[in-house]
């Protein structure tokens, strides 16, 4: 191995001395220089994948760039791969088209589901593709002790993953409680990667200013969970990079923009986080978030370089981010620089794709796999009765969850709810449905019942099986038998989406793989996800959010303000389950 390196590197050497030819020269483009952000020109030579000149240069091979722009393969700083419904095969096969050349994971979401192995089966999955997958292992499996999941993980567990190359270090720590209070699972976990220089990702949701002091004396220098711009502010005033999410749900870019100055934009950068495959396609990744940034005002080279110098820098990944000699050959050719309209993708210097056509061959994984996804996590819950589903009432005053388009924080509303023989009634004329979150790991009777606003059905339930962030089954719907029927079809399948409208299941997706995602084609699963959509706007009201995205972060207690887990209604504010019936004096 060590003479094979020898000999690539004393080949970089001689191409950039002109000695010998590069393996593949980029003539005629405009380079975007993220380091100056200024506009260059220059050839481009490449040699064994990596940039070793800008300047004058003969190839073996040569592009003609046609006077178009070029920059740096986009890189997305925290994304759940899960959360596309794709394997990483499938979700590179995408997000690639967008010029999204590499990411920063955290498979938080099949941890909590399959432990180890759910982590071990994304290693796998990510090898010889031709997008680079760095993993952040997951620090909070469970994510709280307010729910049931479906693993446990300490840092006895996690630590034979750092000696995976692919591993940067600990993923979002979402339990500030634990940090703050120095439990000793959490401090072990972030010795264990303080010991390797690893890098912690943060998870601030609702943080103030003095609290984010104990997130940074932790080693904790991320944050993606800001909505406004004094969050934004406080974020970077302390010294944190301040990740601005764009995904399906959370659409915070609009709300921190306002933040970004001329001074401040090197330390933020752009991540998804969670978005689903239909979006992916029709928006893009971070490709999607530099041009809505520019579209608003941010000026483009700025932007670009949010999205690729700012988050390799942020991760040390030093050979990333930049079209400069020493850099790995990731870059783009744009078709100008206010639509982001792109052209062409290189990953090391290999075309990915042209013209929209992507190079498929190129994403035939031949590593040996030792785990199977369908084989990791089966549904697992007790048989559910409508009786089940019940919730009694002596008042009509209850809590309930408001949804907030495209956000992950709710409302905690207290309302007057229809009662008929002491049951609580779902009512479409208020908009207040039953919601059901119903454990799905250890075969348990725990089911979580609440009310919510804000989906706007009509009639029928939907169901998912991915539910954040421990992935029960969660269901929402106007009556208890067709709840009842929906949870049904999601367990048939052995996880997934569906919708249904009386006893007809008008629209279903199987996610087999730990009830999270599917093994086929990204063109499939899109379809089968347009059907769902549809099926949803048939029992409900056509609304500006994803019902189904929106459906599974309602279960995420580690968000404001009430969400439901298995356990039942949970209060954020005073970090608690609370009853549904709001308790007089209360209010």
């Amino acid at each position: 191995m060590g003479d094979i390196k020898t000999s690539a590197l004393e080949k970089k050497i001689k191409v950039a001395a002109k000695k010998i030819p590069a393996d593949l020269v980029v003539k005629n483009g405009t380079i975007v220089n993220v380091f100056t952000g200024e506009l260059m020109s220059g050839d481009i030579a490449i040699t064994e994948g990596t940039i070793v000149g800008i300047g004058s240069y003969d190839g073996v091979k040569i592009i003609d760039a046609r006077n178009k722009i070029i920059v740096p393969g986009f890189i997305d700083g925290h994304v759940h791969i899960e959360s596309s419904l794709l394997t990483p095969k499938e979700f590179s096969k995408v997000v690639m088209q967008h010029g999204v050349t590499s990411v920063i994971t955290d498979p938080h979401e099949i941890a909590n589901v399959a432990g180890a192995d759910g982590i071990q089966f994304m290693i796998e999955e990510s090898k010889n593709l031709p997008i680079d997958i760095y993993v952040m292992l997951s620090s909070c499996v469970p994510a709280t002790k307010f729910e049931n999941n479906g693993a446990l993980l300490n840092a006895k567990q996690l630590e034979p993953f750092l000696s995976e190359p692919e591993v940067l270090g600990l993923a979002e720590v979402m339990d500030f409680a634990s940090v703050k209070k120095g439990d000793s699972i959490m401090i072990d976990k972030l010795a264990m990667v303080q010991e390797i220089d690893g890098f912690i990702d943060g998870h601030a949701a609702g943080l103030t200013r003095e609290e984010l002091n104990i997130y940074l004396a932790a080693g904790i220098r991320t944050d993606h969970e800001s909505i406004n711009a004094q969050e934004a502010k406080d974020r970077l005033d302390l010294g944190m990079y301040l990740m601005i999410r764009e995904g399906t749900v959370a659409k915070d870019l609009t709300a921190l923009l306002p933040a970004v100055t001329v001074k401040n934009a090197r330390r933020c950068l752009f991540v998804t986080d969670d978005k689903l495959i239909d979006d992916l396609l029709e928006e893009g990744s971070i490709d999607h978030i530099v041009r809505l940034a520019i579209q608003k005002g941010l000026d483009p080279i700025t932007a670009i370089q949010m999205g690729t110098l700012n988050t390799a820098e942020c991760f040390n990944l030093t050979h990333l981010g930049a079209i400069a000699s020493g850099y790995q050959a990731d870059f783009l050719i744009l078709d100008d620089l206010e639509t982001i309209a792109i052209d062409q993708v290189y990953k090391k210097g290999v075309c990915i794709s042209d013209n929209g056509k992507l190079n498929s061959s190129l994403f035939e994984s031949s590593s040996e796999k030792k785990l199977n996804g369908a084989e990791l996590a089966k549904i697992n819950a007790q048989k559910l009765t409508t009786e089940a589903l019940a919730i009694p009432l002596t008042d009509p005053t209850c809590n309930v969850i408001g949804i907030i388009p495209n956000s992950l924080v709710t409302d905690h509303l207290k309302e007057n709810v229809t009662v008929e023989k002491g049951l609580f009634i779902p009512s479409t004329k208020k908009d207040q449905l039953k919601i059901a979150v119903i454990e799905r790991h250890k075969g348990t009777d725990h089911i979580g019942l609440g009310i919510v606003k804000g989906f706007r059905l009509k009639k029928g339930a939907i169901a998912t099986t991915v539910a954040h962030d421990s992935h029960n089954i969660v269901a929402v719907g106007t009556s208890d038998q067709e709840i009842l029927k929906a949870v049904e079809q999601v367990i048939k399948t052995n996880g997934g989406l569906a919708v249904v409208a009386g006893e007809q299941v008008l629209a279903s997706l199987s996610l087999p793989v730990a009830g999270l995602m599917t093994e086929s084609g990204y063109l499939e699963v899109d379809q089968t996800l347009k059907e769902l959509n549809k099926a949803a706007i048939m029992i409900g009201e056509t609304v500006n959010f994803n019902p189904f995205l929106t459906l599974s972060f309602l279960t995420l207690p580690v968000i404001p303000k009430l969400k439901l887990t298995d356990l039942g209604l949970f209060d954020f504010e005073s970090s608690s389950h609370i009853p549904i019936q709001v308790i007089k004096g209360a209010i």
